[in-house]
Order: structure tokens, then sequence, then C-alpha cells
């Protein structure tokens, strides 16, 4: 990212700024633009192989055998963790095998290679930075259509509830993440998180004063993993 950013998209100067700035005037998301040092494809391939999505944890990534690159970039993982449990922030680091759609996933797929908001029922923002691997995208508000609100979506999950358009179909709707699922509209064009910025970008709870941003995971299959920090 840089000029030419989406109008909902902010770059700021270092962390303190990132930290700091507050959602307003419709600016959903803003990243912190970096380069960092080592090989983080050889911290990857020093990893058990495995499946899925595998929390690391600090030990393990202290006591891997690693070059002096690869070093570099296990400290630079550990140093953004630190960075953000100073300020009261949960960091999970993860290495991702595969992030692939679900084959069998019905009128709304609720994986998150589908573009969503995340949500929750306090002020709380979510934070990203890929290390290593395909990047998250995001989506400009205007660019997105809520899934629930398409007409064919909505009448097969009205198929699938089993009952009438009502309160009783609104929770359904959220106890399955079916309102938290957004198509991108005719034309649309997504951008990209890029490699080693760090974002924070806003959810959806009671009272924001911005929308929250969409955003999807990338699809990866074996053999492409992903080293992917999630706060």
């Amino acid at each position: 990212m840089s000029e030419g950013d989406p109008s909902r998209v902010r770059r700021v100067g270092g962390f303190a700024e990132l930290l700091a700035t507050p959602f307003a005037d419709g600016v959903n998301a803003l990243y912190w633009e970096r380069s960092l040092p080592g090989d983080f494809a050889e911290v990857a391939a020093r990893l058990p192989a495995g499946q899925g999505i595998v929390p690391l944890t600090d030990e393990e990534l202290v006591a891997l055998p690693l070059s002096a690159a690869g070093r570099l970039a296990a400290e630079a993982m550990l140093a953004d963790q630190r960075l953000l449990r100073a300020h009261d922030l949960a960091p999970s680091l993860n290495l991702i095998h595969d992030c692939q759609p679900d084959p069998a996933a019905g009128a709304v797929p609720t994986d998150v290679t589908s573009f969503h908001v995340d949500s929750a029922p306090v002020e709380v923002d979510t934070w990203l930075c890929t290390y290593l691997g395909a990047c998250s995208e995001g989506l400009a508000n205007e660019d997105a259509w809520l899934k629930v609100e398409i007409p064919e979506i909505r009448a097969q999950l009205l198929r699938d509830y089993g009952g009438s358009d009502d309160a009783g179909f609104a929770e359904f709707l959220h106890e399955h993440s079916c309102d938290s699922h957004y198509a991108p509209k005719p034309g649309a064009k997504p951008y990209a998180f890029g490699r080693f910025a760090l974002w924070r970008i806003a959810t959806r709870w009671p009272g924001s004063p911005v929308p929250p941003c969409v955003h999807r995971a990338p699809v990866n299959l074996p053999g492409s993993p992903r080293l992917l920090l999630i706060s």
C-alpha cells in the first residue's frame, strides 16, 4: 500500500501512531509499512509439518535451530509480540499450512477466506501482520454487498431456516455468522495488506464510529505456508 490507498485506509509512520490514531471520518484500516530482516521461510521450514492452522509459542521459536538469517526473522516476530503484549493485547503467531474454502459450505460460506468483518460486544480492534506467504486482503465497504441482503441468498437461507423472515431468522443468521460475510460488487478491487505491514482494523461493535473493515484471508495450499500474527 502507498499513495492511492483506498479512502478508508490510512498509512501511519510508526507503532505509536498506529496505536493512538482513532478510527474516524470513515477510515477503518490503519497500517504501518515496514521492512523486516531475516529468512522467514527458514523459520517455517524448521517447524514440524502439519495441517491447518498451528499456533506457535515463543518457546518454540527460541528453540529452533536457525541460521543467523533465520534467527533475525524469529526475533522480529518475537519483538512484535512483546510490543503488542506491552499494550495489553494478546497476539498469536500462527503457522498456516493450508487454508481453503469449505467445499460443503451452504448459501453463505463462513470460513475466513470469505470477505467478512470481525465482531465484538465491546470496543476492540483486530491486529494483523503477514511475515510469509500470501497476504490478507481488504475491501472498501462501498464495494461490498452483505450476502444476507442479496435476494437469492436470503431466500436460500430462509429455506434452510424453515421459518419466516422475522427476529428469529435474524438470530439464526447471527448465530451462524451469516450476517458478517460479504460479496464483492462487480468491478470491486480488493487491496492487499502486504508483507510485513502491521495493520490495525476496525471491528463491528456497539457504538463504533466507523463501519467495520471488510477483509479476508487468502487461500493457501499445502506446501505454501503462511506466518501470520493476529490479535
